[in-house]
């Protein structure tokens, strides 16, 4: 009888063990919740691999620092968007990364204008494991180039 219960209870624990990795991973980290920050652009670069100007193929891309000044002056952290266009005016698909204190947040999706847009938020790392929802970005100054950015993550 000893022997039953404690084979049990070394199944038991086995089980635990090797289960619980999955368990842990299977959840997003994040849950809904709204990240107001702004940016500031530090460089675009555009890579002009079709016909003089732009036109299909052409690339621009596009770094920024990020800031939350309600918290702090300082800069908390940058983004990278590589942006693919997809016709000779506007039309342009792009995908980034936010380095955000806690973890990234990557996005993607089409624009016609940088002045405002919204991307889709892809995935991300860190606290922002699995994060799904939408980037909504507004232009609020010129010289520099300063947007105003809300993610809405949902759960």
């Amino acid at each position: 009888m000893k022997t039953k219960t404690a084979y049990l209870i070394a199944g038991v624990l086995v089980g635990i063990v090797v289960l619980s990795p999955w368990e842990g991973s299977s959840a997003a980290a994040t849950g809904p919740a709204t990240i107001r920050i702004t940016n500031v652009q530090d460089t675009v670069v555009r890579v002009d691999v079709g016909t003089k100007g732009k036109s299909p193929g052409d690339m621009e891309i596009i770094r920024q620092r990020l800031y939350n000044t309600r918290l702090t002056t300082r800069s908390i952290g940058r983004s990278e968007l590589i942006c693919t266009f997809v016709d000779r005016r506007r039309s342009r698909v792009c995908r980034g990364t936010y380095f955000l204190p806690k973890g990234k947040i990557v996005v993607g999706g089409s624009l016609l204008y940088r002045q405002f847009y919204e991307l889709a938020v892809l995935g991300g790392t860190g606290l922002y494991d699995n994060a799904r929802g939408s980037l909504v970005v507004t232009r609020t100054g010129v010289h520099p180039v300063r947007d105003r950015m809300v993610f809405r993550l949902v759960g």
